[in-house]
């Protein structure tokens, strides 16, 4: 089973020439730092609520991508909201990132050329979550996306997170984004740590956009 972190990454890959999405950094350190809240969530280690996020089990999970956030959450002396721990777990992005594609590329999934950033497909297909199909994580959450399929638990934190940190803005064509709006609104609802992983990310984002607004005049 892939992490949602490494399939963060693919679906901000480039089929056709290895290179990400053109997705502002700080909206994919929030989205690998929401892929690690959301980890742990399902493998119900920690759970959310409007004012804080709390440790329910502190047993690692036996994975670096996901366990120094863990270890934070337990190690601390107050209660935090889920805003303190995504801009936390965010800020150690660089390493979930080149972990998870590393990661990728152990698995076959991924190749990388001669060191440089490129990353290229090895193996365009992985078994799916069900196991009942193999079907690469982008045609996953497009078929959720435009039909009625009820959709993976998994596939709505990809979505809450890719539509959060704007990737769906450069993913689809706008009009394949009008389309798809009202569907992303109806699966965000399925998942409330998805919610609040989402408003935490907003509510950053909206901090910075005031600290930037006076300097505009």
């Amino acid at each position: 089973m892939l992490r949602f972190t490494e399939e963060i990454m693919l679906l901000l890959l480039d089929d056709e020439d290895g290179s990400f999405a053109r997705v502002p950094d700080r909206l994919v350190r929030y989205a690998l730092g929401g892929g690690v809240l959301m980890e742990l969530a399902l493998e119900d280690r920690i759970d959310t609520d409007l004012d804080k996020l709390v440790l329910v089990d502190n047993t690692p999970l036996q994975d670096s991508l996901i366990d120094p956030t863990l270890s934070d959450i337990a190690a601390a002396t107050e209660t935090h909201d889920t805003r303190y721990w995504l801009e936390r777990t965010a800020a150690r992005a660089d390493d979930i990132r080149e972990g998870s594609l590393r990661r990728l590329v152990e698995k076959g999934i991924l190749a990388r050329e001669e060191g440089r950033f490129l990353w290229v497909f090895r193996s365009r297909r992985y078994p799916a979550l069900d196991g009942k199909a193999e079907k690469e994580v982008k045609l996953r959450i497009m078929e959720v996306l435009f039909s009625d399929k009820i959709p993976d638990p998994r596939d709505v934190v990809i979505i809450c997170l890719a539509d959060a940190c704007g990737i769906f803005e450069r993913l689809l064509a706008s009009r394949e984004l009008a389309r798809a709006t009202g569907r992303i609104e109806q699966v965000r609802k399925l998942d409330l740590i998805g919610q609040e992983v989402t408003k935490a990310i907003w509510d950053i984002e909206a901090s910075l956009a005031l600290a930037v607004q006076p300097h505009m005049y």
